[in-house]
C-alpha cells in the first residue's frame, strides 16, 4: 500500500490490489490540525493495508470521524473493515441498490477473497448505513464536502468535491489503468452524462483521484477525459478492436471492452 499527501489535507492511499484507492480529506484550518477532522472516502482491499489505515492516518493529523463509499461494488465498502464503529455514508442510489442486493457485497468479497487466498478476522458489516442526498453536501468542520452523482459504471455512485482543497474523488471514472467499464447496472449513457457533469469538476480542481489506478493533476485527468468520450463512441459505434488510450490497452482491457460490446448490444 502506498501513501502520498496529494494537497496537505488530503492523503490518497493505493492498494496493492487493481490499485485501488482510498482518499482522507481533512478539515482545513483547524486549531489543532494533528487533530483534524476527516472523512475516508473508499477503502484499499487487503486485510494488512485495512489495520494499518487507521494508524496511519493519526499519525499524519487525519482522525477519521466517518466513511463515504462512492457506489456499492465490494472494494469500496471495506472501509467498514479498519473502521467497525463508524457510520458509512453512500448516495440513496447506493442505498437502494445495497437494500435491494442484501449480502450481494459480501458475497463477491468472499468470492475475490477466496480468488486471492486471502483470509479475514471478521466479515464485512453493512448495518449503519447512512443515505445522503444526491447531489448534495456533507459538513466536514465549518465546510463542506459537495457530493455529485456519478452513474454510469454501475446504477449508482458519486463523486465528491473538496472544492476548498481543489481535490475531486470520483469513483470508477478517468482512470489511467482501466478503460470505462459497465458493470450490472451500468449504462453507456449514463457513463457519457456522467463525463459531462465531471468536467467542469475537473476544470476547477488541481488533484483527480480516480477509484483505480494514480491520482493525476488537472490536464492529465482532462487529457483521460477526453480518451474516454472517444472511447464511448467507439463502444457505440460497436467497434470489436478499437484503439485503447495508451497504458490501457492490456489483455484485461480488452477483455472489459468484449463485456462491454454484449452489455450495449
Amino acid at each position: 500500500m502506498r501513501a502520498v499527501a496529494v494537497q496537505p489535507d488530503v492523503v490518497v492511499v493505493t492498494s496493492r490490489l487493481w490499485q485501488t484507492t482510498a482518499t482522507a480529506i481533512r478539515a482545513p484550518e483547524q486549531a489543532a490540525p494533528e487533530e483534524g477532522e476527516a472523512f475516508l472516502i473508499d477503502s484499499p482491499y487487503f486485510p494488512d493495508e485495512l489495520e494499518l489505515l487507521p494508524m496511519l492516518l493519526s499519525q499524519a493529523g487525519f482522525e477519521v470521524r466517518g466513511l463515504l463509499a462512492t457506489h456499492a461494488d465490494f472494494d469500496h465498502l471495506l472501509g467498514r473493515l479498519a473502521f467497525p464503529d463508524l457510520t458509512l455514508g453512500v448516495g440513496e442510489p447506493t442505498m437502494v441498490r445495497i437494500r435491494a442486493e442484501p449480502g450481494a457485497a459480501q458475497r463477491e468479497l468472499r468470492d475475490a477473497d477466496a480468488e486471492h487466498y486471502v483470509k479475514r478476522e471478521r466479515p464485512l458489516s453493512l448495518g449503519g448505513v447512512q443515505a445522503l442526498p444526491v447531489p448534495g453536501h456533507v459538513g466536514l468542520g465549518d465546510g463542506e464536502l459537495e457530493i455529485h452523482p456519478a452513474e454510469g459504471h454501475t446504477a449508482d455512485g458519486l463523486a465528491v468535491f473538496a472544492r476548498e482543497a481543489g481535490v475531486l474523488v470520483c469513483g470508477d471514472f478517468l482512470s489511467d489503468v482501466e478503460i470505462p467499464m459497465l458493470s450490472p447496472g451500468g449504462s453507456l449513457a449514463g457513463y457519457r452524462s456522467t463525463l459531462e457533469r465531471l468536467a467542469p469538476l475537473v476544470e476547477a480542481a488541481e488533484v483527480v483521484v480516480p477509484g483505480h489506478g494514480a491520482p493525476h493533476e488537472r490536464n492529465r485527468a482532462l487529457a483521460l477525459l477526453d480518451e474516454d468520450v472517444s472511447y464511448l463512441e467507439a463502444l457505440e459505434a460497436g467497434e470489436e478492436r478499437p484503439r485503447l488510450p495508451e497504458g490501457r490497452d492490456t489483455v484485461r482491457q480488452r477483455a472489459i471492452h468484449a463485456a462491454n460490446l454484449r452489455a450495449v448490444s
